[in-house]
């Protein structure tokens, strides 16, 4: 009588040692099955221009003769690790100094930093029309990455071909986060003018959908940290991790025969 009475005990603490995982690995629990819409964020995912950002700048106009002088020269530059230039040409680009400068041909020194990309299009614009008829001048910041280390498939960095990148895109090229990530403690870390900001996320939860940060700014890292489980593994070293998992198995094999043994017994 005292072995079936522990069954069903055994039996309640593995389905609630189920549900406790399934709770640790499961996005945004509090969404249920019905269509919900998430209030309109009014948060600016645009990111601005910092120091050491790089910048390609074209101008281009209906006189390609007038518009030359605001355009570097394609270049072709030899490529770590190869022995011949490669033969496709690349937009010059802009090095953002630390002043927060860029030095652009005809119109000297331009403070950009702390701008979006869109009001230093309205500017240079205006500043070229004094030269130029109706000039086109098209901006793109090209070194726009972020970082995704710790419990994910593929950690590294991320490039960007565009400027809209939340949370979830970046954890999507990196990968997803493996069973060890620790989805309520996402960790992110933010240059902002020289100042470190941090802000984590819970990712069972549907409030990160509508957090500030939920989009990402060039240069963002991501760190997803190990849950218990990992950290519980790391304890121990690989011939530890050996022996315990064969003393499991023979305790496992063991408790099986012992089962087997009084169950015939009691018939």
């Amino acid at each position: 009588m005292k072995i079936k009475t522990l069954i069903p005990i055994f039996s309640l603490l593995l389905l609630t040692s189920c549900k406790t995982t399934t709770n640790n690995i499961t996005y945004f629990q509090d969404l249920d099955n019905q269509v919900t819409t998430i209030g309109k964020q009014t948060v600016n995912y645009t990111p601005r221009i910092a120091p050491d950002d790089q910048l390609s700048i074209t101008v281009s106009g209906t006189d390609p003769n007038a518009v030359a002088a605001f355009n570097m020269p394609l270049a072709s530059y030899l490529a770590p690790g190869e022995a011949y230039v490669t033969s496709t040409p690349v937009l010059h680009t802009y090095l953002v100094n630390s002043h927060g400068e860029i030095d652009f041909p005809v119109l000297g020194k331009l403070q950009v930093a702390n701008m979006t990309r869109s009001e230093l299009t309205d500017i240079m614009t205006e500043k070229i029309s004094a030269y130029v008829k109706s000039p086109i001048v098209t901006i793109q910041i090209r070194n726009f990455k972020v970082s995704v280390l710790g419990e994910v498939n593929k950690p590294g960095m991320v490039n960007i071909p565009n400027e809209r990148l939340s949370i979830l895109d970046a954890l999507g090229m990196a990968g997803d986060l493996t069973i060890y990530g620790n989805r309520t403690n996402v960790l992110l870390i933010r240059d902002n003018n020289g100042q470190k900001e941090y802000h984590r996320f819970d990712l069972t939860s549907s409030e990160t959908l509508t957090s500030p940060y939920y989009y990402l700014q060039q240069n963002d890292v991501l760190y997803v940290e190990p849950n218990k489980a990992r950290k519980g593994n790391a304890k121990y070293s690989q011939s530890g991790q050996f022996n315990i998992s064969l003393a499991s198995t023979i305790i496992s094999a063991l408790s099986i025969l012992a089962s087997l043994g009084i169950a015939l017994l009691v018939k």
